[in-house]
């Protein structure tokens, strides 16, 4: 799948310098087969580790297809609002496909993560699942400042991200199927980049998931 990635560039969407993946369709019969579906063991995995409750104001930033974000709507509940926003149109098309037909409301549109349209304090929770990779360390960096800012006080950060397995046969199986660039990715530098963006309480870890890792981090109440 990630050998589909396009370099940084404009195709039907805003200009960002990190990788855009327009192969919406694809994305999305690899997302079932790995589990990351519309309520799928991943996804619900995630969302409680994220701690989304009913009423909570969500964001899912680079949320690709919307599998992630419609879970967390089923959590939110009636009482809460979710958003997925993410840098491919072809992807948002997708989303909003998946919520017209599931009758859940979330509000998906084109956006960049480094470049949130989006008042200060209006989240209680933001995640991200296998986006984070796709940036350059710069632009990671102005991602985080810009989630803090848009986090309300005590509100908190949930990143899934891509850990190479450890297990040989597994490793070369996942090689194949998402590129060797892909195995060099480093989720653990991200909890002293989220520190140095101003989140507090930063913790990491394993998931039931052989390829994902998660990080975590909280905003300060007094709003950093």
């Amino acid at each position: 799948m990630h050998r589909m990635h396009n370099q940084p560039r404009m195709k039907n969407g805003p200009q960002t310098a990190g990788v855009t993946i327009h192969w919406a369709s694809h994305y999305d019969i690899f997302s079932r087969l790995m589990g990351m579906g519309v309520n799928h063991p991943n996804s619900r995995m995630l969302i409680e580790l994220a701690g989304i409750k009913p009423g909570d104001t969500v964001l899912d930033v680079a949320c690709g297809t919307g599998n992630l974000t419609l879970t967390a709507q089923t959590y939110a509940g009636p009482g809460g609002k979710v958003y997925g926003i993410d840098a491919a149109p072809e992807m948002i098309e997708f989303g909003k496909e998946k919520a017209s037909r599931s009758g859940l409301a979330v509000i998906f549109d084109v956006g960049l993560i480094e470049k949130l349209d989006f008042p200060d304090g209006t989240f209680d929770v933001v995640i991200s699942r296998l986006a984070i990779h796709h940036l350059p360390d710069d632009l990671k960096r102005k991602a985080f400042t810009e989630i803090l800012r848009v986090l309300k006080p005590g509100g908190h950060l949930l990143i899934a991200d891509f850990k190479p397995p450890k297990n040989p046969i597994l490793y070369h199986i996942t090689s194949a199927l998402v590129g060797s660039h892909m195995m060099q990715t480093d989720v653990w530098s991200l909890p002293a980049m989220l520190s140095d963006a101003g989140f507090e309480k930063v913790d990491s870890g394993a998931t039931r998931s052989a390829i994902l890792a998660y990080v975590r981090g909280t905003k300060g109440t007094k709003g950093n």
